[in-house]
């Protein structure tokens, strides 16, 4: 036998101990005790009976969470980008035009993913903190004839827009182009109608508004969208996210299952347990409390003193609340001292918001009224902390 020659680490073997923060950035969000429970459950084979059955209810629940009757609805092995990426590879064959929405850092990303998978890309584009109408995609379509995907974004976590699709799918359509969606943050926190809205391809995440563990991560495709793969002139350029291949695993059609890879039998109970809650609550309740909550939460940072980096109301994403950085003030002092003294976790800004803002999240198990009051009462201790003066304060 050889002699070992990598030295056994210096490291503690003691059981893994880690903090309980309050996790109320862009994601992950704290998830629910009987959800972490879930995840506790012994471990069974991924090819079991009973694996099986909760991979059917969390097909059953995501079509209810998403609002559609797509057989092909999925949770895909992996985080948001995977699933994302699952989506570009099953759509995008190399020379597609593909028309992307760049309002954030995620549509930024999808121009370099759709890229890398061989597509033309055609850039539209709106300021940070703006979203597109529809009279801006029919333009843009107009600008770009033959265009087969459209793509944008619901909820950019970036700069805290809420983008509106309604109509989106009815014009995509008429120019013979699937609406591609990305729903990461909004997916069981705003009303999201994929059927009634004609959205083709649409993914998310599951430690966003679901309060589930990172991955796995929904996946919608419509009939049209699932045409659109059975027509490919070339293969999916990805083995571990062709659809066609994945699709048979988690028996879409009532097709006998077929292995592909080995299913992520823990997080998968978890986001069955965390779906099964949305279930429970009803959707439409889901819907209201995170709105309500976050009317609070911006009423309350206003009272403070601070700006909401997105200016119309209609345009703000009630899950990630962007805030305007004080001039003067140094963003990670604060999210710093939150998490030093509270335990709390909310985020600075990404991509174009950068330095800019911070980026506080209300979704899933924690858009509750005490996290609203303890954020808001934590944020104006630190804000006194760091010695900043709002502009309406008294002389």
């Amino acid at each position: 036998m050889a002699e070992l020659k990598v030295s056994k680490p210096a490291l503690s073997t003691t059981p893994l101990s880690l903090p309980n923060r309050i996790l109320m950035g862009p994601g992950p969000a704290t998830p629910h005790p009987r959800v972490l429970a879930a995840a506790s459950l012994p471990l069974i084979g991924h090819m079991h009976p009973e694996f099986l059955t909760v991979m059917d209810e969390v097909k059953a629940w995501l079509q209810y969470t998403f609002q559609t009757s797509n057989p092909f609805t999925i949770a895909v092995s992996g985080s948001g980008h995977a699933a994302m990426e699952a989506a570009v590879a099953t759509v995008v064959e190399p020379g597609d035009a593909v028309l992307v929405g760049v309002n954030g850092i995620w549509g930024e990303r999808m121009t370099v993913l759709a890229a890398r998978y061989g597509a033309d890309v055609r850039r539209m584009e709106a300021a940070p903190g703006k979203v597109f109408s529809l009279a801006d995609v029919e333009k843009a379509l107009a600008e770009n004839p033959g265009v087969k995907v459209v793509f944008v974004v619901h909820g950019e976590s970036s700069t805290g827009t809420l983008q509106p699709l309604e109509g989106l799918g009815e014009l995509c359509h008429k120019n013979g182009a699937l609406l591609f969606v990305d729903a990461v943050c909004t997916l069981g926190g705003v009303p999201l109608h994929v059927d009634a809205w004609g959205v083709d391809v649409i993914y998310s995440g599951s430690q966003k508004c679901l309060s589930a563990p990172v991955a796995p991560s929904p996946l919608s495709l419509s009939e049209k969208a699932r045409a659109k793969l059975a027509n490919r002139t070339t293969p999916v350029q990805s083995y571990y996210f062709d659809m066609n291949l994945v699709g048979e695993y988690w028996g879409v059609d009532g097709q006998p299952r077929k292995y592909h890879h080995t299913g992520l039998v823990t997080n998968v109970n978890a986001m069955r347990e965390a779906l099964a809650m949305l279930a429970e609550e009803g959707l439409e309740n889901v819907w209201q409390r995170h709105r309500s909550h976050a009317e609070l939460l911006w009423a309350g940072l206003k009272e403070l003193g601070l700006e909401l980096y997105v200016e119309d109301h209609a345009s703000r994403l009630p899950t990630v609340t962007t805030v305007k950085v004080p001039e003067g003030v140094e963003w990670a002092k604060v999210t710093g001292y939150l998490m030093s003294k509270y335990n709390l976790e909310i985020a600075g800004g990404l991509g174009p918001t950068v330095g800019k803002v911070w980026r506080i999240g209300l979704m899933g198990n924690n858009a509750r009224p005490a996290n609203v009051a303890l954020l808001l009462e934590a944020l104006k201790d630190a804000l006194d902390h760091v010695g900043f003066t709002p502009k309406n304060a008294a002389a």
